[in-house]
Parts: structure tokens; C-alpha cells; sequence
């Protein structure tokens, strides 16, 4: 074992897992072939809703290589209900929810009955001979509607469609004034309305189970962002002892929140696997897993704001309606209630008020999506900055300034109760300014509306900060989080001087191996290509509490330095044993220790050798210098930028073409410039296909008419402009290494940037809100007026229809 001789924190790594990914050596879920292995598909209701008037499946149980089939009410006494580790309010209504439909289903895609047979094919083709016969109910899909008192009901035995109020106000927390009071009193009042359309997670790997039940344990191979917390909830939803169940995450393809999530088909295959006694695949087509995973997003925003007429923001209320579709998954209810400590973003508020009603609609269940409750709280504030600029005919990025919070106010107490620890806000927007050349685009801005040019030129701004890093355990505990917000890493030396780690986070795209490998080679001095990450297998890294919300380096990548520095510390113990000298004259540097003021010393290998053979080792010391650590900090991270984006909007077609976007985030500390590029690109992409072309679009019978690829615009490369992005950076308080997370900024602060963009270039046609996404369509009846700009028909590429069948279902 040698020493490092280039520091790796701050280098720009090309990641080591991407070899076996991208060349196919990896293995996914879906990959797993056992002995004797059964396949699952599952029968989906084409209903929104409907009573089960009855399920025959005698002629499916007789098509070839079936081996069984079995319906909601053949699991009722088994199957529990899916878990929601969320309860926002004490009297918060949640109905049971089956992973197999029993007497009713509540949204088109739920299952209703599952076949395993010998292969997928046989399995799929015994689905058509499933008879159900439906008795219709009332459908609530509109979202105002369902919270209305004379609206039909989703769920007859709650006796109303709301779920929960959660509100906060900073008269009552002593965290800021009376909001009222301060709308009553403004020189400006600036009231608007904004939607946030439904999306969907889309990412590239299907959800897929495989469960053996053969062995002592129950194994189970999941696409999943959360193995801990899955063999919890499997434990405590079935009743199964948690040490009888082991969940393996092998390389997941993506989850962006999707897959933070216990899944009905989990559930299902589990009870088929130990029922049958043989190990049982379910895997999802594309279609099943647009209707049938959960979905993002999805709220109505009123939102008023009071300021003084030279532009000091004085009162920001927040009434908020959050679709939770048809039942409360894992942490529905608290996606939303996450964005009422954001939606004051970086302004100095001096009174807020939050309310949050949240809805049962028909529709396919809302929950985390990348960011949660984030992105929805920036792009309101950051829309109603830009609304008072504009009625006060200010530059938006000057309004911007007076408000915001200056570099030497950090820390900084907030009027929704956060402590934000560090930041400089100016410092990002001044470098953005300069990267999109923004002096240079207004006036071009000016001289195109001089000449009433039929392409006009949209300027957007949105600065942004978010809290992330999920933890701390005690603040989540105090909103009824059902979890903790800790994070554990074991590290192992092995006799031959390489190094395992082992992280309770559960990566699905984000480099964790190549990040955390090179936190341990800087730290223990020992060379990037000897460091091994083990995750995702609660086997092998038994605690843990998974990745979600940019924690995993803000929380699990200290655990990994915790660890660490255990190492070092025993080490250094047995090195002054091995030199014959005192422990406090051993110095550690670049894998060595050596005695101060000697040429003597030994490596941390050597070290370890003699740890492993403890042939001689100091009285108490055990053999070998593994050490396991966990870490929970005080406080959130806080990761913030601007991101400026320059749009030419066609006021004949209403097609908008991004022409520059430029963003500066500071993330903190950078462990590897590389992976972060591409975690800020990812997330802008994401953040722009909200602002111009995603949408989950349902018929009025509640039928996903977007469930495919061919109508559910997901953007390629060939949609999305050259970004040019920096970084300044403000180490966070909360952590040694000062990061702060990467993972949502650049989905945060798109889309707003992108919309402010779009109304900035025909705001002076007098339009002033382009629901999103701003199709061309919308764009183009925003302008000519000659219809609302949310009343939109179907239109091509945006939910034509094409799905006219819910997988596995039929009519």
C-alpha cells in the first residue's frame, strides 16, 4: 500500500462505477434469474373508480404455466396496508390502502388481481382471461373541486376529501409578524394564483422484485432508493421478524423519489414468493409504471405579497392546495409541508403565513419527486419577485438584491423558524450576471420591442435556496417524520491495506463510490484504487436510512469521515506500540505514521497487518482497525445559486427556444467537480422539462391519457440548450467536510427561472402568467388571449391519448 500523492478532495474523477454500467457487466434487478423462478403481472383497473362488483379468474388459473392467481380479497388478510411513515397532523385522515385492490379501486392503475406463472408471457397473457366486472362511482379529479363540501367523495368511510390542514404563521411560532396585518397595511399587494402541474418521476430503470424465500431469510432484490427502510416496513405492514427479511438494492437505474417508496408489487411478491415457496419476479413495462408509480407535484398556490412601494418585501402569505391522488404512500402527506420552510426563500420576510390543505383526488398517488416540496415553494416566491418587479417596474435581479439576505447577516434566522448557516447570495448572482452577459441581453430585449420583432426575448431570474441534507433525527421528529435523519458508514482495513467501506446510503446514479472512495484515500492516505464501497444490501450494511434529499453527503458522507478518524485514532495507538514511543509523538500524514522529530516510521498498512495478526498488540487494543461511525447533524444544509435564463419566445407560434441559461450554485466543499457538472445538469434538465414540457395529463374519466414516452415529453439532449454554469462557494457549518448537497439545486432553480423567462419576453402584450409547461399552444393562447392559458385541449405531444389501455386492464 502506498500513499496518495495528489489530494482527492476537489478532484475531478471520472466515476469508477460507470465502467460496469454503462458496458452492461452490471447486474439490475430484472437480471436476476433463480432456480425454478415464477413471473408476476399484474390485473390494473381501467376504472378511476368503482366498486369490485366481481373478479372470476377460473378460466386465468387454467391457461398454461399458471400457478396461480389471486385477487385483493384472497391477500385481505394477509397483505396489511401500505405504510405512510408521515402523519403531518394528529387528525389526519388516511384510508386503508391495499396493495391489492378488495372491494374497490380509487384510481385507474390500481391492481386488482396477480398471476404468477412460469414465464412473463404466460403470466401477462393469463391477465385477458381475468373477468372483473365494475360498478361506477363518482370521479374527483379536479383538485379545487374535491376540497369543495358538496363534492362526491374518494374514499366514502372519511366523509370528505381532505385530508389534513397543516398550517404555520410567524405571528404564533415568535418567528416574524402578523401577515394580515401586513397585507392590510402594504403599498403593494401582489395576489396570484400558480398551478403546479402533476409529473412523473420517469426514470430509466423500470421498478422491478425479485424475492427468494427458499433460505432462512427472506431475500428480496428491489429497484429501490430505500432497502432499510423497505425491511422495516415490510416487517411491520406483514408482520414478517425484520432479522427474517434481507433487501438487496443491486445498481439502480435512477429514482429521482420515485423509488423512495414501499410498492403494492413489493408487498404482492413477497406474500406470492412465501406462499408459494419459490422465488418470484414482477417486473413493470414502461406504461404500468407511468399509471401505476407514484407521481410529483400536483398543487394549486395562492399566494399573496405585501410590500412597500420602493420594493421591501414586508408579508408573504401561502395558502396551498396539495393533491395526495388516492392514497397516502410512504411520506405523500409531507412532501408539501417540506416547502413551507422554503417558500420565504433567501428574503428577509418580516411576516409569513403557511396553510396547506391536502386532497383525495382518483388519480394515480402523489409523492416525492425530485426536490419535494422544494421546487414548488422556489417557483412560487420566485415568480412573485418577479411579478412585484414588475409592478414596480424594477429590474428584477435589483428587487432581488434589496431583499435578500447579505453575506454578513449568516447566520441567519428565518420567519419560517430555520437557521440558514452560511451563503452569499451576491457573490453567485454578480458571476451569473457575467456568465449570461445579462447587460448585454436587455438591451437587446429593448431594441426588439422597439421594432415589435415577431421573436421576442425573455430574461428569467430565480435565486434560490433549499434546505437539504434529511436530518437532523430531532427536527424531523418534530414534524412526525416516522424516521430519524442519522446516517451510519463502517470502515474496514483489510491485512492486505486496501479498504472497504461501508455507507448506510443507497446510491442510484450519483457516484457515491467514486465520492466516497475518495473521502477515504484523502483521510487515511491510502490510494483511490484501493478503497471499495459496499451499500444497498442490509446484510452486508445493516444500518442506514437510504439516499433522498441530498443527504448523502451532507449526513453519510460525515459518517464515513467519522469513521474515519476512528481508524486513524486506533491506529495511531498501535503504530506507537510498534515504535516504542509515546502516542502523543505519533504524527499521521499521507498514510504514514512517524514519530516527531525521527526518520522512524510505518504505514497505516503495516499497521494494519499488525492489527490483523495481533501477535503484539498494546494491553486493551483489540485485534484489527475497523471502526463504525454514525452522524446526525444540528442543522439542514443550504445550497443555494442563481440561475438566468434567456429565452426567444415566437409570438405568431408561441414556441419558446432556451437561447442562454447560466447558473452558479454554491454547493460548499466540492469533493468531485465532475460529478457535480453533471448532478447540476441532470437537475436542470429535469427543472426545464417542468417548466416547458411535462405534464400528466387525465381524461375526464381519470384515465392517464400520458402514459407513454410518445406523450409524456420527456426531453432528450436534442431539446435542451449548452448550459454554462460556475460555482462560488460558502462551506457549510453544519458538517466538517462543508458540503452542503447537489442533488435538487438545479431542479429547484430552473423552472422558475425558465417561466420568468417566458412571460419576461411578451409581458409587454400583457400577459402575466403562462401555466406550465408552457407549450406553444399555451404560450400562443396566453398571447392572442383568445382563450385562457390553462384551458388547453389535448394536444399533440402533449397527451393525445395514444394510451387508450391501462396495462394489464380493459373495458
Amino acid at each position: 500500500m502506498t500513499s496518495t500523492a495528489e489530494p482527492e478532495l476537489g478532484r475531478a474523477r471520472k466515476r469508477k462505477e460507470d465502467a460496469r454500467l454503462i458496458t452492461g457487466r452490471t447486474r439490475w434487478t430484472d437480471n436476476i434469474a433463480l432456480p425454478g423462478m415464477l413471473h408476476l403481472a399484474v390485473l390494473r383497473s381501467p376504472a378511476a373508480h368503482a366498486r369490485i362488483a366481481s373478479i372470476d379468474t377460473e378460466r386465468a388459473a387454467k391457461m398454461p404455466g399458471v400457478r396461480a392467481v389471486r385477487t385483493g380479497r384472497d391477500l385481505a388478510a394477509v397483505q396489511g396496508s401500505l405504510p405512510c411513515a408521515w402523519p403531518i397532523t394528529p387528525d389526519m385522515k388516511a384510508p386503508q390502502a391495499p396493495s391489492l385492490a378488495v372491494d374497490a379501486v380509487h384510481f385507474a392503475g390500481e391492481a386488482v388481481a396477480v398471476v404468477a406463472a412460469r414465464s412473463a408471457a404466460e403470466a401477462h397473457d393469463a391477465l385477458d382471461a381475468i373477468d372483473v366486472d365494475y360498478d361506477d362511482l363518482p370521479v374527483v379529479l379536479d383538485l379545487d373541486a374535491a376540497a369543495g363540501a358538496d363534492s362526491p367523495l374518494v374514499h366514502e368511510e372519511l366523509g370528505t376529501n381532505r385530508s389534513a390542514t397543516w398550517t404555520f404563521d410567524s405571528a404564533e411560532a415568535g418567528t416574524g409578524g402578523d401577515v394580515e396585518r401586513a397585507l392590510a397595511e402594504a403599498e403593494v399587494r401582489i395576489d396570484r394564483t400558480f398551478r403546479q402541474q402533476r409529473l412523473i418521476p420517469a426514470f430509466m430503470e423500470p421498478r422491478s422484485v425479485v424475492v427468494d424465500p427458499t433460505g432462512d431469510q427472506c431475500t428480496m432484490w428491489s429497484a429501490t432508493q430505500v432497502p432499510h427502510i423497505l425491511r422495516l416496513m415490510l416487517a411491520t405492514t406483514l408482520g414478517v421478524p425484520e432479522q427474517r427479511i434481507r433487501v438487496i438494492a443491486p445498481d439502480v437505474g435512477g429514482g429521482f423519489g420515485g423509488k423512495l417508496q414501499v410498492t403494492p408489487e413489493e408487498i404482492i411478491t413477497f406474500l406470492l414468493a412465501r406462499e408459494l415457496g419459490v422465488p418470484v419476479k414482477w417486473t413493470e413495462s414502461r406504461s404500468e409504471s407511468m399509471v401505476a408509480a407514484h407521481h410529483g407535484r400536483d398543487q394549486v398556490q395562492r399566494l399573496s405579497l405585501a410590500a412597500r412601494r420602493d420594493g421591501t418585501v414586508t408579508g408573504l402569505k401561502v395558502e396551498l392546495l396539495a393533491d395526495m391522488g388516492a392514497y397516502l404512500r410512504l411520506v405523500t402527506p409531507g412532501v408539501p409541508i417540506l416547502g413551507a420552510f422554503m417558500f420565504n426563500g433567501i428574503y428577509k420576510f418580516p411576516a409569513y403565513h403557511f396553510s396547506c390543505t391536502t386532497v383525495f383526488t382518483n388519480k394515480t398517488p402523489t409523492d416525492a419527486y425530485r426536490g419535494a416540496g422544494r421546487p414548488e415553494a422556489t417557483f412560487g416566491i420566485e415568480r412573485m419577485m418577479d411579478e412585484l418587479a414588475a409592478e414596480l417596474g424594477a429590474d428584477p435581479l435589483e428587487l432581488r438584491r434589496k431583499n435578500w439576505i447579505e453575506r454578513d447577516e449568516f447566520p441567519f434566522d428565518t420567519v419560517s423558524g430555520l437557521t440558514y448557516d452560511s451563503g452569499d447570495y451576491a457573490a453567485a448572482t454578480d458571476e451569473a450576471v457575467r456568465l449570461l452577459g445579462y447587460a448585454e441581453l436587455r438591451a437587446e430585449q429593448a431594441e426588439r420591442r422597439r421594432t415589435g420583432a415577431a421573436v421576442q426575448l425573455g430574461i428569467g431570474v430565480s435565486t434560490f435556496t433549499e434546505m437539504c441534507g434529511l436530518a437532523p433525527s430531532r427536527v424531523l421528529g418534530s414534524l412526525s417524520y416516522g424516521a430519524g435523519g442519522w446516517e451510519h458508514a463502517a470502515i474496514r482495513v483489510l491485512p492486505t491495506g486496501g479498504v472497504e467501506v461501508v455507507t448506510g446510503v443507497s446510491p442510484h446514479g450519483q457516484g457515491h463510490e467514486t465520492a466516497w472512495s475518495q473521502l477515504v484515500a484523502d483521510r487515511l492516505g491510502v490510494p483511490f484504487e484501493d478503497v471499495a464501497v459496499l451499500h444497498g444490501d442490509t446484510q452486508t450494511s445493516p444500518k442506514g436510512l437510504d439516499t433522498y434529499g441530498s443527504r448523502s453527503l451532507a449526513v453519510g458522507g460525515m459518517a464515513v469521515v467519522a469513521a474515519a478518524d476512528k481508524v486513524i485514532e486506533k491506529a495511531r495507538r498501535i503504530a506507537a506500540h510498534l515504535m516504542e514511543c509515546a502516542e502523543d509523538d505519533v504524527e499521521f500524514e499521507a498514510g504514514r505514521f512517524g514519530v516527531r522529530g525521527t526518520s522512524r516510521s510505518t504505514a497505516l498498512g503495516e499497521v494494519a497487518l499488525a492489527a490483523f495478526a495481533a501477535h503484539d498488540l498494546p494491553e486493551g487494543v483489540e485485534p484489527s482497525l475497523d471502526a463504525d461511525a454514525t452522524f446526525d447533524p444540528e442543522n439542514f444544509s443550504f445550497p443555494h445559486g442563481t440561475h438566468l435564463c434567456a429565452v426567444e419566445v415566437d409570438t405568431e407560434t408561441g414556441r419558446v427556444r432556451i437561447r442562454e441559461y447560466a447558473c452558479v450554485d454554491d454547493v460548499g466543499t466540492v469533493v468531485n467537480p465532475l460529478i457535480v457538472e453533471g448532478q447540476v445538469h441532470g437537475g436542470l434538465a429535469q427543472g426545464i422539462a417542468q417548466a416547458l414540457y411535462e405534464e400528466a395529463v387525465h381524461d375526464e374519466s381519470g384515465t392517464l391519457t400520458t402514459a407513454t414516452l410518445a406523450d409524456y415529453l420527456v426531453p432528450s439532449a436534442a431539446d435542451l440548450p449548452e448550459y454554462t454554469t460556475g460555482r462560488t462557494e460558502t462551506r457549510a457549518t453544519s458538517n466538517r467536510l462543508g458540503v452542503k448537497g447537489v442533488g435538487e439545486a438545479g431542479t429547484i432553480a430552473s423552472t422558475p427561472a425558465v417561466v420568468n423567462a417566458v412571460v419576461d419576453a411578451i409581458r409587454h402584450l400583457g400577459v402575466t402568467d403562462v401555466e406550465m409547461p408552457c407549450s406553444p399552444q399555451r404560450v400562443w393562447r396566453a398571447i392572442t388571449g383568445a382563450r385562457a392559458s390553462g384551458a388547453t385541449a389535448p394536444e399533440p405531444g402533449g397527451g393525445t391519448g395514444s394510451m387508450n389501455r391501462v396495462p394489464g386492464g380493459d373495458r
